[in-house]
């Protein structure tokens, strides 16, 4: 697979990641520690060097998995984790103070099987802690060799600049796709500027782009998409004109929804990199596929217009989820 570095760190990944929590967290049950263990090595065997995880998925379980996984070629890939809410459990809200910032990087060391965190995000920016103190944790981290590179996730502009300030932030991660497109506005132009990778999670619309998804579809009692707007069961119905419009451009490209909606987003920028996650190994290789898809201009144009031309229905979190974002 090619890859991409992230902006203008050097940080070199798989052009697509493969993002973990649907394994451990979010989306249902946990997947089988076996056939877990199985996609993700598969991964690396089919490219795949970026590998994204958090404590708080599971919370703590993700990165057990991924330390047994990828222990036989870790220094082969690029291994991210998050830090930064209160006993690694989203509801009990955020924690980033610096003792805390301190406390889940050695245990994720543990978890890991690592002796040192390539990419270290903050996952929710903490209303209560300077991001200036944020930064400049994790940069003493950087300095004592226990991690490599600083991330932010969900952050607005105001705190990306702040955080380059003290520590030059390597990557992104926040939501971009087809039918989430806000990070356009003021996100990309920024980190252009600065020189920070992109890193997109739900590049497929938490599943909804594949086209595997409609009015109909019932979620486990324990599958985050319950409580999201943009899936109730009258949204979905609206917003099917939209995969449907994303089949038509498959097929005449003989490609899939799903890697259509991926290779839309590689064709944003070199420094735009999708981690796209699945518990299915067929699906994995059909996301892999996205890699090989070569849009033109002319393609890009023609996928924009069309799109533009159909809102999106519903808000992409709930109220209190998405009060956390873009800070």
């Amino acid at each position: 697979m090619q890859k991409r570095k992230l902006g203008s760190s050097g940080l070199e990944v798989s052009a697509i990641g493969l993002g973990c929590m649907g394994l451990s967290y979010g989306y249902g049950p946990a997947t089988n520690t076996n056939d877990a263990i199985k996609l993700i090595q598969t991964a690396f065997e089919l490219g795949v060097t970026f590998f994204d995880s958090a404590e708080a998925y599971g919370p703590y379980a993700n990165e057990e998995l991924l330390g047994k996984a990828l222990k036989p070629f870790r220094d082969q890939v690029v291994i991210a984790t998050k830090f930064g809410f209160k006993e690694g459990k989203v509801n009990l809200g955020m924690d980033s103070r610096p003792e805390n910032i301190r406390a889940v990087a050695e245990a994720a060391l543990l978890r890991l099987k690592t002796d040192v965190i390539d990419l270290y995000y903050q996952h929710r920016v903490d209303p209560n802690i300077p991001i200036e103190d944020v930064a400049g944790t994790v940069k003493d981290l950087i300095n004592e060799g226990k991690v490599k590179h600083f991330g932010l996730s969900e952050a607005g502009v105001a705190t990306i600049r702040r955080a380059h300030s003290i520590q030059p932030v390597t990557a992104l991660q926040s939501e971009y796709s087809l039918w989430w497109r806000e990070p356009e506005n003021e996100l990309l132009p920024t980190l252009e500027e600065l020189g920070i990778g992109f890193v997109t999670f739900s590049p497929l619309g938490k599943g909804f782009l594949t086209g595997k998804i409609d009015e109909h579809t019932r979620f486990d009692s324990t599958d985050f998409r319950n409580v999201v707007p943009r899936f109730s069961e009258e949204n979905r119905k609206a917003n099917q004109q939209l995969v449907l419009l994303l089949g038509e451009i498959a097929k005449q490209k003989n490609a899939t929804p799903a890697q259509i909606a991926l290779g839309w987003l590689l064709a944003q920028k070199p420094w735009v990199v999708p981690i796209p996650g699945t518990t299915k190994l067929h699906r994995l290789e059909e996301n892999l596929g996205a890699a090989k898809i070569e849009l033109t201009a002319k393609d890009i144009i023609e996928i924009d217009t069309a799109f533009a031309a159909i809102p999106v229905q519903g808000a992409r979190y709930p109220q209190n989820l998405q009060n956390r974002v873009g800070k």
